[in-house]
């Protein structure tokens, strides 16, 4: 069914690479433009750039971004989106996408689908997606989290080591091969009350081995579905080798 949903990106100033990330330019527009702009192209009822700094306030407010500022000691992205469903007033059931500030080439169409997974089962409390894994290296790259899947959608572990472990293919103890593994890919979308419960849970064992979040969800035995891509959606930007590369191919649309 088509949903109705709202987006959020939560925007930290402050990064270890790439301080003020956010406000990098790419082209004649700052990273956090690119982005809400791909936000308002998936047909959500309302976009917010939640941040904790008044430089990123007073830029995405000049494009014309509905802004929140929030607190500065939120622990992760996810405590941000919380804090702003909250102080909106969203209802339990409505649905919000928590879209990275560093995804200037998001596809539009995957923030939607997102959404549109929840509309379409009310027992999925968290929709996130997942890529096939395309080659040998980024499947024993900690740094490229892998999903465990099944058959329904359903996920059933992430983590930074290779698995599924292929005990068949493995020499030296290296795997041979990769087929069948995805990546995880890091957007979100959750009802409202799963946003707030999940954002209320301590720190679980697993996600504080692993340094994964959503291990957390999976841990305290919340739904979360995996939506598979055909393929992997375009990289963020973490590094300045990363941005260099979104600069060149948004070159062209820098109109």
């Amino acid at each position: 069914m088509s949903a109705a949903f709202h987006v959020v990106i939560p925007a930290r100033f402050a990064a270890s690479r790439l301080p003020g990330k956010p406000l990098l330019p790419i082209g004649r527009r700052p990273m956090i433009q690119w982005v809400w702009e791909r936000a308002r192209a998936s047909g959500a009822s309302s976009v917010t750039v939640a941040t904790d700094d008044e430089r990123i306030v007073a830029v995405a407010a000049g494009f014309g971004a509905d802004c929140l500022l929030t607190a500065t000691d939120h622990p992760s992205g996810t405590d941000r989106v919380a804090e702003v469903a909250r102080r909106r007033g969203w209802k339990a059931g409505e649905l919000i996408v928590n879209v990275q500030a560093d995804e200037p080439l998001i596809d539009p169409a995957l923030i939607a689908a997102l959404a549109a997974v929840l509309a379409d089962h009310p027992g999925i409390d968290i929709a996130t997606a997942a890529a096939p894994i395309e080659s040998l290296a980024e499947f024993l790259d900690p740094n490229a989290v892998k999903a465990l899947r099944a058959a329904d959608g359903r996920a059933l572990y992430f983590s930074r080591a290779p698995v599924p472990w292929p005990r068949d293919a493995v020499a030296d103890a290296v795997p041979a091969r990769h087929a069948g593994a995805w990546r995880h890919i890091g957007i979100y979308a959750y009802r409202v009350r799963s946003l707030l419960a999940f954002a209320a849970l301590a720190p679980a064992p697993l996600e504080q081995i692993e340094k994964l979040e959503q291990l957390r969800a999976l841990e305290h035995g919340m739904c979360v579905h995996l939506v598979a891509l055909a393929a992997p959606p375009p990289a963020g930007v973490d590094t300045p080798a990363d941005l260099e590369r979104v600069r060149r191919v948004l070159a062209a649309d820098d109109g």
